[in-house]
C-alpha cells in the first residue's frame, strides 16, 4: 500500500515498509526499487511487519507522532506570537505595508520549505521545525491584519481549527473511515489545484488584477469554504498515514513526516476559517 499524500509520498520507508507489511509488492533480494524512487539498496525485511504486540525500539508510534506534532505546532504558535508582539498595533497604512511584506516573506519561506519537506526522501526534523517557524511568522502577520479589522476573529478561528481537528479525528475513528485510492487522488488534485490558483492570483495581483477567488464576495466565500472542506479531507489522509505507518513499523523519524503533514493541514484549515469568518463579518 502506498500513500498518495504529497507530504508522505516521498517517504521511501513508508512505501517500502507498508508494501512489505501488506504483501502488495515483491522485492529482489538485498534491495528494492519502484517507479520514481530508483534502487534503495536496502532489504525491506529490515523494517517492521506490523505484528500485533511486537516490541521494537525506534519505531513510529502514535505517542511519537503526538509528541512531534506538539513540537511543530508549538513552534508555529511561538513564532506567530513573537511576530504579533513585534508588530504591535497595526494602525496606519505604512504599518499595513510592512506587515503585508512580512507575511509574504514568511509565507514564501514556508512554501519553499514545504516543497523540500514534501519531496525529500529522508525527512529532516530541522527542516520541519524551520517550516513551522516560517509558517508561524506568516500566520502571526496575517492574523494581526485580520484582528485589527475584525477584533476577536483570530481566537474564533483558532478554536474552530482545533474543533475541526477533534471532530475529524473522532469521525475517522468511530465511523471507521477507509481511505481509497480515488479519494486520495481527488484530495491531492484538489490541493494542487487550489495552490496553483493561489499562485496565479498572486501573480495577477502584481499587475493590479484582483481575483474574485480571494475577494470578499460570494465567489470568495465559496472558495474559502471549499478550502476548509479540503483541509478536513487532508486531515483524513494524515490520520490514514499515521495508522498505516504505525502498523507497518516505520522508523521513529517518520513521526516528523506525520507531524509536518498534520501541521500543514491545520494551517490550511485555520487560514480558510479566518477568511470565512472575515467575509461573514464584513459588509
Amino acid at each position: 500500500m502506498r500513500s498518495n499524500n504529497p507530504v508522505f509520498a516521498r517517504s521511501e520507508e513508508f512505501n517500502r515498509a507498508s508494501s512489505n507489511a501488506y504483501g502488495n509488492q515483491t522485492y529482489p533480494a538485498g534491495g528494492s526499487s519502484y517507479p520514481g524512487y530508483g534502487d534503495t539498496g536496502t532489504d525491506p525485511s529490515q523494517w517492521g511487519t506490523g505484528t500485533p504486540g511486537q516490541v521494537d525500539q525506534g519505531r513510529m508510534t502514535v505517542d511519537s507522532v503526538v509528541q512531534k506534532t506538539a513540537i511543530s505546532v508549538a513552534l508555529v504558535f511561538a513564532a506567530a506570537f513573537a511576530t504579533w508582539w513585534w508588530i504591535g498595533d497595526v494602525t496606519d497604512n505604512a504599518d499595513l505595508g510592512q506587515v503585508g511584506m512580512l507575511a509574504m516573506l514568511g509565507a514564501g519561506g514556508a512554501f519553499l520549505l514545504s516543497l523540500v519537506n514534501s519531496f525529500k526522501r529522508m525527512i529532516s526534523p530541522a527542516l520541519v521545525m524551520a517550516f513551522a517557524l516560517a509558517e508561524g511568522v506568516a500566520l502571526g502577520a496575517i492574523s494581526a491584519l485580520f484582528e485589527a479589522q475584525y477584533p476577536g476573529i483570530v481566537m474564533s478561528a483558532v478554536l474552530g481549527t482545533f474543533a475541526a481537528f477533534a471532530g475529524t479525528l473522532a469521525a475517522y475513528k468511530f465511523l471507521n473511515i477507509k481511505v481509497g485510492d480515488k479519494f486520495r487522488r481527488g484530495v491531492i488534485a484538489g490541493m494542487f489545484g487550489m495552490v496553483g490558483l493561489g499562485l496565479l492570483s498572486l501573480v495577477l495581483s502584481l499587475f493590479g488584477i484582483q481575483s474574485p477567488l480571494y475577494g470578499n464576495g460570494p465567489i470568495g466565500f465559496l472558495f474559502a469554504l471549499a478550502g476548509l472542506v479540503l483541509g478536513v479531507f487532508m486531515l483524513i489522509l494524515d490520520f490514514d498515514f499515521v495508522e498505516n505507518g504505525v502498523a507497518a513499523g516505520l522508523p521513529e523519524r517518520e513521526s516528523w513526516r506525520a507531524a509536518f503533514g498534520l501541521t500543514v493541514s491545520l494551517v490550511w484549515i485555520y487560514t480558510n476559517l479566518l477568511r470565512i469568518l472575515a467575509i461573514m463579518r464584513g459588509d
